[in-house]
């Protein structure tokens, strides 16, 4: 069974009304110019080092691993 189709109905907001609203949006919204310095993806805006989100928490698991006391292997 296939659902019939809604009939489109007026618009709630006029286009041009909408139109502005995107453009003030995406004005308001910071340029994401910065490159991760390991990968090359985007870093965030706010960010004060230049690393992806993906490195960050690569970085951030590495040093959690250093911070443990190293248990010797029993042979």
């Amino acid at each position: 069974m296939k659902r019939r189709p809604q009939p489109k109905g007026d618009p709630v907001v006029p286009p041009e009304i909408l139109e502005q609203a995107k453009l003030l949006i995406s004005a308001d919204r910071p340029k994401q110019t910065a490159k991760c310095s390991v990968c090359g993806g985007e870093t965030s805006a706010g960010s004060t080092e230049p690393l992806c989100w993906v490195c960050r928490r690569l970085k951030i698991s590495a040093w959690k691993e250093i911070e443990q006391p190293q248990v010797p292997a029993q042979e």
